[in-house]
């Protein structure tokens, strides 16, 4: 390779890092207008702003209630300070052979976020949830909680980036297993239920 190639490369390499690397105030604005959008679509979509019965609650941790998913904290929002620890790792790998700055990552974890809770909230997501898994009354986040979420996703997104990765670990399977045994729902049991869903497992989860 020519010294002449290897410059031009390096020059397009550089920019290319310049292209993936945001500002702390493009990083904030492209954050609020995603999590904004995707608020925006919900309520298109049909979902409340807030819990149909008229109040805003800091948690709610009745799983079977109606006010279940409409509120700022609730037993599910545990499984989003996870996603925010995943979509860390993931995206931290993924710099490793593209280079993307702190800001970028975040912005896309919270992309990937935020157009879950969209997709989450569609009319087949949420039949497949009431029909393969325990949540019966289940029928659709409100907007607000929805935001939560995404909101509790980039608190995980920084403890992920602050703390040392056996303690990220630790967290997940304390959490995890608190939530199971509280509510015999976590993270794995609502993923594997949705993709898999198994008869014994529904069984067991019924008998809370």
């Amino acid at each position: 390779m020519t010294a002449a190639r290897r410059s031009c490369i390096d020059a397009h390499r550089m920019s290319l890092s310049r292209n993936m690397t945001l500002s702390r105030a493009q990083t904030t604005l492209l954050i609020t207008a995603i999590i904004a959008a995707a608020a925006v679509a919900l309520y298109l979509m049909g979902h409340p702003l807030i819990c149909k019965c008229g109040t805003v609650k800091l948690w709610h941790f009745d799983v079977e209630s109606a006010e279940n998913s409409q509120h700022l904290i609730d037993w599910y929002t545990p499984s989003h300070i996870i996603h925010g620890f995943i979509f860390y790792w993931l995206l931290w790998l993924a710099s490793r052979w593209v280079r993307l700055s702190f800001g970028m990552r975040l912005v896309l974890a919270v992309a990937i976020e935020a157009s879950w809770e969209v997709i989450e909230n569609t009319d087949f997501v949420i039949n497949h949830y009431r029909e393969m898994t325990i949540s019966l009354d289940y029928y659709g986040d409100s907007v607000i909680n929805s935001v939560s979420d995404v909101l509790f996703m980039v608190l995980g997104f920084f403890l992920a980036a602050r703390l040392p990765v056996w303690l990220t670990v630790v967290i997940v399977i304390a959490l995890e297993v608190f939530i199971g045994a509280m509510i015999r729902d976590n993270l794995t049991l609502n993923v594997l239920m949705f993709l898999w869903p198994l008869d014994s497992m529904l069984s067991w989860q019924q008998g809370r």
